[in-house]
């Protein structure tokens, strides 16, 4: 059985969190052309909001996602693959999110939760992981 250390499948997590975003840039930029929205302007067609406020939703989460994914994939180590495991959660709750905003934005509630009890979970065993190291450094 070949064994993929932790923080290879955090990168892969990572890199698919990026592709997402583009994803949401693209779609913008799809809808800026479809609905004839010029830059600078962030208003104008509904789809074009909708899908304006998908990519900046997403770009707001993504400071407190990738640090949180990050610290607590290289502290928590009680269990290597949950931090990864619950960074594909948050990618999954962002896509459900986009989806449902897209087509309805009062039914954008359930990816919302989904992603934003993602990051506090990792935010959580950021934390835990930092408090095990920091005891274990001092007790020895």
């Amino acid at each position: 059985m070949l064994a993929i250390p932790s923080m290879l499948i955090t990168a892969g997590v990572t890199i698919l969190a990026v592709i997402f975003y583009i994803v949401t840039a693209i779609r913008v930029g799809t809808m800026r052309e479809r609905h004839n929205i010029a830059a600078p302007a962030v208003t104008g067609h509904p789809e074009f909001e909708r899908a304006y406020r998908v990519q900046m939703n997403t770009l707001e989460a993504m400071p407190v996602f990738l640090p949180a994914l990050w610290i607590a994939a290289y502290y928590f180590t009680r269990v290597p693959l949950l931090a990864p495991a619950i960074g594909l959660v948050w990618i999954v709750g962002r896509i459900v999110y986009m989806q449902a905003y897209m087509a309805d934005p009062s039914r954008r509630s359930l990816g919302f939760t989904i992603s934003a009890l993602s990051q506090i979970a990792l935010l959580l065993l950021a934390i835990a992981g930092l408090v095990m190291s920091w005891s274990s450094t001092t007790t020895t």
